[in-house]
């Protein structure tokens, strides 16, 4: 299993960024895909998760600006960032659990700067 990232970059406060995350490989139908971040010097933090079935959590942190979705035909999941924060400067993860075994995409770097 393979997870390709993209979409991250540079952005003003308050602007919106759209990452995107598609997963190659033998998926089973029934998994959670999602992303998780880090800043420099901080653990990893989970920021919002999806099931197959298109059920959401989403960090405190996020809620309200941020929106997850997928693309089960494509096994691909989105994340919609909106009224960015420079708090939420970080290298953004995705990951998909899948039969019991967690895969991680690349990371992409999200700044949030003026």
């Amino acid at each position: 299993v393979q997870l390709q990232a993209s979409g991250g970059g540079l952005v003003q406060p308050g602007g919106s960024l759209r990452l995107s995350c598609a997963a190659s490989g033998s998926i089973f139908s029934i998994n959670f895909m999602g992303w998780y971040r880090q800043a420099p010097g901080t653990q990893r933090e989970l920021v919002a998760r999806i099931t197959s079935g298109g059920a959401t959590n989403y960090a405190d942190s996020v809620k309200g600006r941020f929106t997850i979705s997928r693309d089960n035909a494509k096994n691909t999941v989105y994340l919609q960032m909106s009224s960015l924060k420079p708090e939420d400067t970080a290298v953004y993860y995705c990951f998909l659990l899948n039969r019991g075994a967690i895969y991680w995409g690349q990371g992409t770097l999200v700044t949030v700067s003026s």
